[in-house]
C-alpha cells in the first residue's frame, strides 16, 4: 500500500482534508468538475466558432482568391492555431508541474477568451488590407498557445481530486463538455443566418459568436480562482519532489507512455476536428447541402457524442481503459467509410445518420481517452508528459484535418477519401494501444 504524503494526510493545502485516494470531499470534487467543465467549454467553443465561420471568413479576409483557394487559406489559418500547441505544451505543461495546475489553468482561460474576442473585433481585408489576415493569424496563434494547457490541465485536476473507482466517469463528465460548444456555435450561426440578411451576417452577424467568448471566459476565470489546488500536486510539493526540469525527465523516462498518449490523441483529434472543424464545410461545399440542414445535423451528432462520452468513461471504470479504447478504435475504423457514403446522399436524414455514426464511435473513444491521457504519467511529470504528447498529436492530426480532407478530395477526386484516412489512423493507433499497460487502478498521488 502506497503511503500518503503528509500534505494529503493533514490537509496542509487549503481544503485538502479528506481528499485522499480513499476519502474524497464530494463538494470539492463537484466544484473542481464545474470549474474544469467551463474551461473545456470555453476552449472548444473558441475553436468551433472559427470552423463554422470559415466560409464568411474566407470572403472577408481572403477576397482576391477563388473559392477553393480562399477556403484553403481559411483552413490554413485554422491549422496555424495548432502550430503553437506544441510550444504551449512544453511551456504550460512544465509550469503546471512546477507551480501547480490551478494557476496555469486560470491563465489559460483568460488568454483564450481575449484571443477569441479579438477575432470578433478584427477589421476585414476591405478595411485594412493585408494587415487583416496577419492579425487573424496572430490571434489564432494566441488561441493555440492557450489551448495547449487546457485539456490535460483540466483532466489532471479532476482526476487528482476524484475517487479512483469513479475517476473515469468524473473526467468523462468534464471532458464531454468539449462537445457542447460546437452545438452552441452551430445553433448561433443557424439563428444569425436565419434572423439576418446575408449582407448583415457578413457585415456584423458572424462576429457575435466570437464576442460571446469574453463573458464565458470571465465566468470560468472566476470559478477557477475559487477552487483548491489538486491534492496530488500538494503532495508533490510537500514531499519536495517538484521536478526541476520536467521536460527533460519525461523525455528521458517516459517515452513509451508518450507514444501511447500520442496515438490515443491522434484518433481523438482527427475524429473531433473532422466532425466539428470540417464536416459542415464538407456537407455544404462538397456535397451541396444547405447551411441549415448541415448545421442541424452536426448539432444532433455532437449531442450524441456528449451523451456517449460519460457512459463510455463509466464503462472504462469497470472494464479498463485499454479495452474501452480498443473497442472504440475498431468502431471508428468500421464506421468511417459508411458514414461518408451516407453523407454523400445530401439529405437531412442521411446527414444525421452519417454524422451520428461518427459521433457514436468518437464518444466511445473520448470516454476512456480523457482519463487515460493523465493516468499514463506520474504526478510530478503528469502535466508535462501528457500535454506534450497530446498537443503534438492534435497539431499533426487535428489541426490539419480540415485542410488535409479538402486536399485529399481535390487530389483523388473521391469524396470519401477523408474516410480512408480516418481508417488508417485508427488501425495504426490500435497497434500501439495493444502494447499499453492498463492504468485504471493507478493512484494519482506520487509514490512514497
Amino acid at each position: 500500500m502506497t503511503a500518503e504524503p503528509a500534505a494529503v494526510r493533514s490537509g496542509a493545502d487549503s481544503g485538502t482534508a479528506g481528499r485522499t485516494e480513499g476519502g474524497h470531499n464530494p463538494r470539492t470534487v463537484r466544484k473542481v468538475m464545474t470549474a474544469s467543465a467551463i474551461g473545456h467549454f470555453v476552449e472548444w467553443y473558441d475553436f468551433a466558432v472559427y470552423a463554422y465561420a470559415a466560409p464568411v471568413i474566407a470572403t472577408l479576409f481572403f477576397p482576391d482568391a477563388n473559392t477553393f483557394v480562399a477556403l484553403l487559406s481559411t483552413f490554413a489559418v485554422y491549422a496555424v492555431g495548432f502550430v503553437m500547441r506544441p510550444i504551449g505544451a512544453f511551456l504550460l505543461g512544465s509550469l503546471g508541474d512546477r507551480i501547480g495546475r490551478k494557476r496555469v489553468l486560470a491563465g489559460v482561460i483568460l488568454m483564450m477568451g481575449c484571443a477569441t474576442t479579438g477575432i470578433g473585433l478584427l477589421p476585414t481585408y476591405g478595411q485594412i488590407g493585408v494587415l487583416a489576415p496577419v492579425l487573424l493569424v496572430m490571434l489564432r496563434l494566441a488561441q493555440g498557445f492557450s489551448a495547449a494547457g487546457e485539456t490535460i490541465g483540466s483532466n489532471s485536476f479532476v482526476a487528482e481530486h476524484a475517487p479512483s473507482k469513479r475517476r473515469g466517469f468524473a473526467v468523462g463528465m468534464v471532458y464531454t463538455w468539449s462537445n457542447l460548444p460546437p452545438v452552441l456555435a452551430a445553433l448561433l450561426v443557424y439563428f444569425l443566418t436565419g434572423a439576418t440578411s446575408s449582407g448583415a451576417y457578413e457585415s456584423w452577424g458572424w462576429r457575435v459568436p466570437f464576442l460571446l467568448g469574453a463573458p464565458l471566459a470571465v465566468v470560468g476565470l472566476y470559478i477557477r480562482t475559487r477552487v483548491d489546488e489538486s491534492p496530488a500536486f500538494a503532495a508533490v510539493k510537500e514531499s519536495k519532489r517538484v521536478a526541476s526540469a520536467p521536460i527533460r525527465t519525461v523525455l528521458r523516462e517516459h517515452r513509451k507512455e508518450m507514444a501511447v498518449c500520442f496515438s490515443i490523441a491522434a484518433v481523438a483529434s482527427l475524429g473531433y476536428y473532422s466532425l466539428t472543424g470540417y464536416f459542415f464545410t464538407y456537407l455544404t461545399v462538397t456535397v451541396g447541402m444547405g447551411d441549415s440542414a448541415a448545421l442541424l445535423s452536426n448539432s444532433i451528432a455532437l449531442t450524441v457524442t456528449f451523451v456517449t462520452v460519460p457512459i463510455a468513461a463509466a464503462l472504462s471504470d469497470r472494464i479498463g481503459r485499454k479495452r474501452g479504447l480498443q473497442l472504440a478504435a475498431v468502431l471508428n475504423a468500421l464506421f468511417a467509410v459508411p458514414a461518408y457514403l451516407l453523407a454523400g446522399q445530401a439529405s437531412l436524414p442521411s446527414a444525421i445518420a452519417s454524422q451520428g455514426l461518427l459521433a457514436l464511435s468518437l464518444g466511445m473513444f473520448f470516454g476512456p481517452a480523457g482519463v487515460a491521457f493523465v493516468e499514463l504519467f506520474p504526478a510530478h511529470t503528469r502535466y508535462t508528459g501528457a500535454s506534450i504528447s497530446y498537443n503534438m498529436a492534435f497539431t499533426l492530426f487535428g489541426g490539419t484535418a480540415p485542410l488535409l480532407s479538402i486536399f485529399l478530395i481535390e487530389q483523388t477526386g473521391s469524396t470519401i477519401a477523408p474516410a480512408w484516412y480516418v481508417v488508417a489512423v485508427s488501425v495504426a493507433a490500435l497497434l500501439v494501444i495493444a502494447r499499453m499497460t492498463e492504468t485504471s487502478r493507478r493512484s494519482m498521488l506520487p509514490d512514497a
